[in-house]
């Protein structure tokens, strides 16, 4: 309990930050949202009168309490494209991109954590070696050249799968597939170098030696230990497969958060904006303070 509070303590002033960040880079933006939604011919009156009612034309300091309060509420605004309150369409969005974000990341620990320890287990072997190279290769595809490979072979030239939008698990399997795959590549070096170190420790011997099933040394005892690096590049990584919802979410039509970030960006949606980046840094605050919860509960030394 006391490890949670005083990780609580660390992350209130990232919060802090991450909130006055997005507040001063959105205003950094050159152009005029005002003018974006009004059009270039709307009257000056027009311009001044939809400045004030957004509360635009107050000084900055203003704005930036006003925006605190609203953050405390929970309202951020109301987006100028639709005229409808920010916080609804985030709530709206979001559990999309959460649950793209969580089956990208189960597919990835699904392939990555066996993958891996098969590579310590045989090291310099060739299974370990193929595994080396199917590894780098899926390091070599970025996610907008992966997503429009894996729709041209699984949905049109096989129709297997839907090529795009929501609604059922065959319309998930593509964008988490091209999300997961190089984070499992990323993950299955991870743990093989984790493993490879664990597994020359003494203690691994000692429990050879007491004749212990090497199903048991390997994973109740090495690879839990091997694990303390793994979760830290989870935690880290929770963030990059969020900024890649963004492309991704494009490329499959998918409705989340992501790609409701490019249209405010493209519809210059100031507060909306600023919500949907907002949402994904606190979401990776939030995902960050969970990494260091699990740190003890996977090395229960941390919490001595």
């Amino acid at each position: 309990m006391k490890l949670i509070l005083q990780r609580v303590l660390y992350t209130l002033p990232v919060i802090w930050l991450v909130v006055s960040i997005v507040f001063v880079l959105i205003h950094l933006v050159p152009g005029d949202p005002i003018a974006q939604m009004l059009g270039e011919g709307a009257p000056p009156a027009d311009l001044v009168a939809v400045r004030h009612a957004y509360g635009l034309d107050a000084p900055l300091g203003t704005q930036y309490l006003r925006y605190w309060s609203g953050v405390l509420h929970g309202d951020l605004g109301r987006s100028l494209r639709y005229n409808e309150s920010v916080t609804r369409l985030i709530v709206q969005r979001y559990p999309y991109t959460l649950q793209l974000t969580v089956a990208s990341l189960l597919i990835a620990i699904v392939l990555s954590i066996p993958a891996g320890v098969r590579s310590a287990l045989h090291r310099n072997r060739w299974d370990d070696r193929l595994l080396s190279v199917v590894s780098l290769f899926g390091l070599s595809f970025p996610n907008f050249a992966l997503g429009p490979i894996l729709i041209l072979i699984f949905a049109i030239k096989f129709g297997w799968l839907p090529v795009s939008g929501a609604g059922s698990i065959a319309n998930l399997v593509l964008p988490a597939i091209t999300m997961g795959s190089a984070l499992a590549a990323i993950l299955t070096r991870m743990v093989r170098t984790s493993m490879l170190e664990e597994l020359s420790q003494d203690y691994i011997r000692t429990a050879r030696a007491k004749g212990l099933p090497e199903r048991t040394v390997v994973y109740r005892h090495a690879l839990r230990n091997a694990m303390i690096p793994v979760l830290t590049v989870l935690g880290l990584q929770f963030g990059a497969l969020l900024a890649g919802a963004i492309v991704t979410e494009k490329i499959f039509s998918w409705p989340g958060i992501g790609r409701l970030t490019i249209d405010a960006i493209s519809n210059r949606d100031y507060f909306l904006v600023q919500g949907c980046i907002l949402a994904i840094g606190l979401t990776y605050v939030a995902v960050n303070f969970l990494t260091d919860v699990l740190y003890s509960v996977a090395n229960p030394r941390i919490r001595l």
